[in-house]
């Protein structure tokens, strides 16, 4: 996308165009599962949270936001799936507009991440296989212990339309409950990295086997979600390199280019870019555990990233353990048009100022991540502006 700036290097704090949305930083709110939706429905709390973190000009992306009943592996996730839900989203929307923010909603089902505790009557969570998740991962389950992932149902191709069928609706219901756009989750082991992986896809049909097999999935959900709300208020996140939940591939870069390819050419054929596509880093983290595939050197990893964006005809958003100082230097060195920060957003609400400023972070506090109060661990990080004899002087 064309950079707004004609003169310069182009910093976090520059003001960028992402297709029709004009941006005054590159600073992301990353989509992160925070638990506070009582038993599904976005609460209070929520708007509270969000507003924090909205800047004029800024861009927010929602926690991971449930497409289907069946879709949830975390104890009360939000949905937006039904009328109560989109209602109870518009509350939260509305309070980031008067912000000045940018808010997607990002799509979400986790497949086989999931267990009979979460699923209408006990049943088998749905994947691309039938092979469960392995002991080494746990789930979190409803009463805040954790448990082993169970055996999931390998979808039958005449049930995936339908599957594609509730990222359409969940869209339609995205945009009138408000949103900007979506973002649809094909990243981190849920389930449509669950097709898109051949260390997890051991379908024959025409869902599995070749890249452009692996890849149907996630396009058929693009083509529905585009067709509902239009491809400009559509992106994509993928992790070609990650193998949270067991998600391992044999060729993340040809994986990463196969997606890549698809998706420019399906913008030709729409006459429209995808609002963004979103790429986590090799180094990213989950559970404060790093995964357990070699991985390669940083100019290893660099190459497969800087490949990726190369080949992408649109706007790039990385994330995954960035700080400041890695932040700054993707936007200037051209390997990100924007860049989206997860936990120290968590623990900083104004984290554009604090880091705009070069100001020091709060340090979050893991043990609240996923707890269901609606204020500890949630609202209640302190700003910089509050904090007792802090002084803002830019740095920059």
């Amino acid at each position: 996308m064309a950079e707004t700036q004609s003169q310069g290097t182009p910093t976090l704090f520059s003001p960028y165009k992402m297709g029709k949305f004009n941006l005054s930083h590159r600073v992301v709110l990353a989509p992160m599962t925070r638990c506070r939706a009582l038993n599904g429905i976005p609460r209070p709390a929520l708007a509270e949270y969000y507003s924090q973190r909205s800047t004029p000009g800024g861009f927010i992306i929602t926690e991971g936001t449930l497409v289907s009943n069946t879709g949830a592996g975390f104890p009360h996730v939000p949905g937006i799936y039904n009328a109560e839900q989109a209602e109870a989203w518009k509350k939260i929307v509305d309070d980031v507009h008067a912000k000045g923010s940018i808010i997607f909603c990002q799509l979400w089902h986790v497949g086989r991440a999931s267990h009979s505790v979460y699923q209408p009557g006990g049943a088998a969570p749905i994947s691309s296989t039938s092979k469960p998740i392995s002991n080494r991962w746990r789930i979190l389950m409803p009463d805040g212990s954790y448990g082993i992932y169970p055996k999931p149902q390998a979808l039958e191709i005449s049930d995936i339309q339908e599957v594609v069928e509730h990222y359409g609706k969940a869209a339609l219901n995205a945009i009138r409950a408000g949103f900007d756009g979506i973002e649809i989750h094909g990243a981190h082991g849920y389930l449509i990295d669950q097709f898109l992986k051949d260390g997890i896809n051991d379908r024959t049909d025409e869902y599995g086997g070749s890249l452009g097999n692996r890849c149907k999935f996630l396009m058929q959900i693009v083509q529905a979600v585009a067709a509902a709300i239009g491809a400009d208020r559509v992106a994509v996140r993928i992790s070609p390199a990650i193998d949270h939940l067991d998600a391992i591939d044999s060729n993340p870069l040809n994986l990463g280019l196969a997606v890549i390819e698809t998706l420019n050419k399906l913008q030709l054929q729409l006459g429209s870019k995808l609002a963004y596509l979103h790429v986590t880093q090799p180094r990213y983290h989950a559970y404060g555990q790093t995964e357990s595939g070699r991985h390669g050197s940083e100019d290893e990893e660099a190459y497969l990233m800087r490949t990726l964006k190369r080949t992408y005809q649109g706007t790039f958003m990385c994330s995954g353990g960035f700080t400041r100082e890695l932040g700054m230097q993707a936007v200037a060195e051209g390997d990100a048009d924007l860049v989206s920060y997860g936990r120290l957003f968590i623990s900083n609400p104004d984290l554009v100022l604090r880091l705009k400023v070069n100001a020091p972070l709060n340090r979050y506090i893991r043990k609240t991540f996923y707890t269901q109060d609606p204020v500890v661990g949630y609202t209640d990080y302190p700003f910089l502006s509050k904090e007792k004899g802090t002084q803002v002087q830019s740095r920059l």
